[in-house]
């Protein structure tokens, strides 16, 4: 009998059955669709093959939503682990919580404007933009944290392939 999972590798563990489970169920959900739609193309019925079309539709549009989810999630978590082997985190753990676990607001902003002083003296670097990007999260900016993330991925894999 093998020792219970604590701590962080345990946690890690759970999340990651966790996600597998809801993939495997997206993708026979996805499966179940396309049979269906499969079906009322066969019909050869106008309007079973118009909502055929649509129904076959949404299994397409799920699968790049999983897809492009995992590819960032994975990208994401590349930068991360860069950024702890550079010892460049963002070290929020000295600041006050909410019962939720959430920063404090005014907390998150002062930490916001001196992350976004850095991002402003180097904006092109992969690593300001990622800081940024986690200083938006923790100041309640999603939107705007995706947006940033995005461009650190992609500045990242810039300088990973040289140019």
């Amino acid at each position: 009998m093998s020792a219970p999972q604590d701590g962080v590798g345990g946690r890690v563990i759970r999340v990651v059955g966790v996600i597998v489970f809801l993939v495997l169920a997206l993708a026979f959900y996805f499966a179940l669709l396309g049979r269906i739609a499969i079906d009322l193309l066969g019909t050869g019925k106008p309007a079973a093959i118009g909502i055929g079309v649509g129904v076959l539709i949404l299994p397409i549009i799920g699968l790049w939503v999983v897809v492009s989810s995992i590819r960032a999630a994975l990208s994401h978590q590349r930068l991360a682990r860069r950024m702890h082997d550079e010892g460049l985190e963002l070290d929020a753990s000295e600041l006050p919580r909410r019962p939720s676990g959430r920063i404090e607001k005014p907390a998150a902003d002062v930490l916001f404007e001196r992350v976004k002083q850095e991002w402003e003296a180097d904006p092109d670097n992969w690593r300001t933009n990622y800081r940024v990007a986690r200083a938006y999260d923790y100041a309640g900016d999603r939107s705007r944290a995706r947006e940033i993330m995005r461009r650190a991925v992609d500045l990242e894999r810039a300088e990973r392939q040289g140019g």
